[in-house]
Formats: C-alpha cells, structure tokens, sequence
C-alpha cells in the first residue's frame, strides 16, 4: 500500500473495531424489533456516520473527492466488507449511492449536481438506479422496454423496474432510470437515463423483493412508472447516451462489490479458524481433521488469487482507464463472488447447524454473495466477455509456433 492508504487502513480499522463491530447488535436488534418489512433506517446509522466523518473516512470510494486510487481504495473496500450491512453505508461508500454518484459527477450538469450530487456526497440523502426489468432478460441492456418519450419540455415515462435496490428506505429521494428514449434507433442508442425524484407523481413503489427470505433494510424494490412526467433538464448526459452511461456506471461499482466480497470472505475465514480450534469431535478439535485443514488451506489460496486478480483489475483502470480494463472487471466479477460463496460455504459447514442460523453472520453472508452471481451482470454474460476477449486476441510469438509445431506433430503421428 501506499503511505496515504497505509494511514488510511489503520484509521479505518480502528473505525471497524472499535464502532462498527460493537454497533452490530444494535443494528440487527433495531431490525428484529421494527420488524421485516419496516425499512427504517437504525439510529446507530446515523451516528456511526458522525463518527466517520469526523475521522475523515467518508467518500473514499470516489478517487475525486478522496484523492485515493482504485489500487488505493481497494484494501479499504475490503475491510468495510467485513461487516456489509454497516460500514459501507455509514462511510458513504455503499451501492448503488456510490454507482450513482459517479455517473452524476460524470455525466451530471450544474445545476442536477448542485441538487442531487451534493446531498449525496454529504450523505443527507440516499438514491436508486432503475434499469432492470422484470419483463425481459435486463442482462442485455438493449431489451428494455420501458419508454421515456419526449412531450413538449417533458419527457414522460410509461414501464415497471424491480430488483431497485434502496428504493424502500425512507431517505431516497432520487431515480436514475434507464429506458427508451428513441424506440426506432440503432439498438445502443435508443436508451437514455433520467432523474425521477421518488415523490414524482405516477411513481408507484409496489413492493420490497425479500432475497433468500430476507428483507434488508434498503429494500430491492418493483416500482412502476406511470406517466410519468420530468423536465427535459432532468436528461443525463444526451438522448441516446443510456447504454454508455451504464458501462461507464457499472464497471467500478463492479470492482467495488469484488473488494468487499475479499472481506466477507476473509471474516468467514476468520470464523471458520476460530470455530474449529473450540469445537472438538471424534476426541479430538476440528482443526486435527484433515478435511477441515484442507478447506482452510483452499480458502487461503482462493482468497489471496482473487485478491491480486482484483487489485490487477484496479491498478489498471487507474492506468488505463474503464474501457481497457473491461474484461479484467468480468474477470473479477465473475471469480469473486463465486470465491466468496466458496469459503462462506465450508464456514458454514464447520459451524454445523448454527452456520444457518442467525447466531452467525454466515448465512447471510452466503445469501448476499449468491445474490452477487446475478447482479450487476450475471456469471454467464461476464464468462462470455472473458471467452469473446480471449478468442478475439492476437495469438503471440510463443502460441502461434506452439500451434504450429503441434499441428504438424499431429499431421506426422
């Protein structure tokens, strides 16, 4: 690490010990209390938020505001992932806020980010981002159907979005929606994204989706638009620029949930080891049995790989910039959640009966970074980046003579 994220590092987790951790009781017992389909924000939030910022970790995500790199922010995503329903939030580093910050602060005029950005940045509000559809495969950007159709200075927007992670909590106040703004144009320029305050009429929050049975306290919601009406001045960017705002949004919030998967993974690491030097079987601790030592050993290696496959992903975005590290994101993308799932798994196996249940944090754990396989892409479509990008790729010196020579071994055997 460099000297500002070393310092970094250390301040964030002295923040995790000493505040975070402890907070987490509190958290879950405000949520059990309230209730499953309350979606009130637990005061400890809030003041956890006070602390952070006042110790300066507070929009470390956004190399702009906090002057750290993608390789400098990495190691700091991955402590907050240790525990993710708390720290990314209160150091104003949590999706899809941070996803949506980036794309204003890219795309965003004057005047939207002096209403929207800024609130955000000072994490007085919290927002959305509507592109996924429950009608067609939202993998595939152009399918979507939702229209958002120019009237005089308004546009007005006609569709239904679920999966709208934070659209339930109480503090969003703005929509980033991507629909069709020229249903008859080239099929990558048909989309557009567009700022819907919450409270716009005809906006209908339907229902909170629960994942795996569990309701967080954002929500991932169903919402319909109907006639919806905005200011043509609520347009990002230009008419057409949807599909590119997108990619541009996705690839670092991406990277993002890849370095606070490392933590979860690294936290059901951590229990793993403690649970089995206490548990004793067969006379004798879990830790003797060579099965148990086998899935720890695995753990290490897979955890330590896709660490150095995400911070490479990092180092060259800093480099070289979103679009040449864009198979390097699906690479990521698409190990580290599965890497996540993996070590979370054999926590669970060696906690026995109490690794589903809610005395560990393991369940849900595993249940988020499930969720993480679909999100934000899916494996398949990422997998599919890696094999197109490896196909399409220059063979080398080295492969072009090895297929050579192995051609010709063959013609003569």
């Amino acid at each position: 690490m460099s000297a500002k994220a070393a310092d970094y590092h250390a301040r964030l987790t002295d923040f995790m010990t000493e505040l975070v951790f402890p907070a987490e009781e509190s958290y879950h017992a405000y949520r059990l209390e309230a209730g499953p389909r309350d979606h009130t924000v637990p005061p400890v939030v809030e003041e956890l938020k006070k602390q952070a910022k006042e110790r300066g970790l507070w929009n470390l995500f956004l190399p702009s505001v906090s002057g750290l790199s993608n390789i400098e922010y990495a190691p700091l995503a991955e402590i907050t992932g240790w525990s993710m329903e708390i720290a990314p939030e209160v150091t104003n580093c949590a999706a899809p806020d941070t996803g949506n910050m980036e794309t204003l602060h890219l795309f965003a005029t004057e005047e939207q980010s002096e209403q929207w950005l800024k609130p955000l940045l000072d994490g007085e509000i919290r927002s959305a981002f509507a592109m996924t559809e429950p009608a067609v495969a939202s993998s595939d950007a152009r399918n979507i159907e939702t229209t958002m159709l120019r009237d005089g200075d308004d546009y007005v927007i006609n569709g239904r979005k679920w999966w709208i992670t934070g659209a339930a909590d109480p503090r969003c106040k703005i929509l980033i929606v991507m629909g069709r703004t020229n249903p008859d144009g080239p099929s990558h320029r048909q989309q557009s994204m567009i700022l819907v305050p919450t409270d716009t009429p005809g906006v209908s929050i339907e229902r909170s989706l629960p994942v795996f049975g569990w309701q967080d306290q954002h929500g991932h919601c169903e919402i319909t638009f109907d006639n919806v009406r905005v200011p043509s001045s609520n347009l990002l960017d230009e008419e057409g620029s949807g599909f590119a705002i997108a990619q541009a949004r996705l690839g670092p919030g991406r990277i993002h949930h890849c370095m606070r998967a490392l933590g979860a993974a690294e936290r059901a690491l951590a229990l793993m080891v403690d649970r089995v030097q206490k548990r004793v079987a067969f006379g004798k601790p879990l830790a003797e049995q060579g099965v148990v030592r086998e899935a720890i050993a695995k753990s290490r290696n897979e955890i330590d790989q896709t660490r150095l496959l995400c911070e490479k992903a990092a180092w060259t975005i800093d480099q070289k910039g979103n679009k040449e590290a864009h198979v390097l994101v699906s690479q990521i993308k698409a190990v580290a959640p599965q890497v996540a799932c993996d070590v979370i798994d054999r926590a669970i196996q060696v906690h026995g009966g109490a690794g589903v249940s809610d005395d560990f944090p393991l369940a849900r754990l595993y249940s988020w970074h499930r969720a993480m396989r679909l999100f934000d892409g899916p494996d398949e479509v990422h997998m599919r980046t890696i094999a197109r990008a490896e196909l399409g790729r220059e063979k080398s010196a080295l492969a072009t003579a090895a297929s050579r020579q192995s051609g010709t071994a063959a013609v003569a055997h």
